[in-house]
């Protein structure tokens, strides 16, 4: 047994977040099959649309937010668990008025040369962030 160094708090770069976040990372060791993130959305943060090639666990922890894809949108409150299966695109973030805070949990595997385990795409735009957000 062995206890992981703590990391310091990261600010999510704006490539892929519009708004303030921040990570704490709880699961890095190399070991482990997974890793674990405690992400901190100011209200009005929100991911980039993205994709996990191994998919995603996000367990809500603090506030009102939701998760997004092309076909659903799923309202996380405190000790809502929501997976995002492999290489299905969504965003994730907080409402315009709540800060939000969730655990994000992924799986790592063997990926091909060059392939990522996340593969981030464009922002999301005003309009659908606006939308999504009208079911808070």
């Amino acid at each position: 047994m062995q206890q992981q160094p703590r990391t310091p708090t990261t600010k999510g770069p704006a490539e892929r977040f519009t708004g303030d976040v921040y990570v704490d990372m709880v699961v890095t060791h190399p070991d482990a099959r997974f890793s674990v993130g405690a992400v901190h959305f100011t209200p009005g943060a929100h991911s980039a649309w993205h994709s996990h090639a191994a998919g995603q666990m996000l367990h809500c922890v603090e506030g009102l937010g939701l998760v997004v894809t092309a076909d659903e949108v799923i309202v996380l409150r405190p000790g809502v668990t929501v997976w995002t299966p492999p290489d299905q695109r969504h965003w994730h973030g907080a409402g315009p008025e709540t800060f939000m805070a969730h655990l994000a949990m992924s799986g790592t595997i063997e990926l091909p040369e060059g392939q990522e385990a996340v593969t981030w795409q464009e922002h999301v735009d005003d309009a659908s962030y606006d939308t999504a957000t009208a079911t808070l």
